[in-house]
């Protein structure tokens, strides 16, 4: 790993200035928070400190980050969800969460890498894996059609009425021994 302008550890030191801007000291250029939620999602390590008193700011820059990405309509955040998390506030018990949340967000990644694997594995070979292959490609083009702002992707080719029975009997044996994994899992 190149040496940063933070020394050895890695982590990228970001300073933000009165004016709100964000100044990337790895990089010597002015980022936005866009950037920082990019750095985030390629899980690159940074601080973020101001610039004239150098106390960390990192949990807030976080915490607006995660605020434009709901307001966008990215919302992944339920209301029940943000109403019992601001009751927990000043309970005895405010102390706990967050350790039992980051500790359930650590365990979501890890079923989720798990689920990838065995789906990987399951679409690997055989005779259904251009089948699953290209029903993960419809499955895509529609997920993404019905994203805010997404542009209309290729339309499914034509099939013939015989082929798409055919495949939809692969399509559910292959959902049955999924469903299996899973639950192994």
């Amino acid at each position: 790993m190149a040496k940063t302008r933070s020394g050895d550890s890695g982590v990228v030191i970001v300073k933000k200035y009165a004016n709100r801007r964000l100044y990337n000291t790895e990089t010597s250029s002015y980022i936005t928070l866009e950037h920082l939620a990019a750095m985030t999602r390629e899980g690159r390590e940074f601080k973020v400190v101001d610039a004239k008193t150098d106390e960390d700011i990192t949990h807030s820059v976080l915490t607006q980050i995660i605020m434009d990405e709901e307001a966008r309509g990215e919302t992944m955040l339920p209301v029940n969800f943000l109403r019992q998390l601001i009751a927990m506030y000043g309970d005895s018990m405010q102390a706990m969460v967050p350790q039992y949340l980051e500790a359930s967000m650590e365990a979501f990644r890890r079923n989720q890498a798990q689920f990838q694997d065995a789906m990987k594995g399951a679409f690997a070979g055989g005779p259904f894996a251009e089948i699953a292959r290209r029903n993960m490609e419809m499955f895509e083009a529609a997920a993404d059609a019905f994203k805010t702002g997404a542009k209309p992707g290729r339309a499914a080719p034509a099939e013939q009425p015989g082929a798409q029975d055919d495949e939809i009997a692969a399509l559910k044996a292959q959902l049955a021994a999924l469903q299996a994994k899973v639950e192994k899992l």
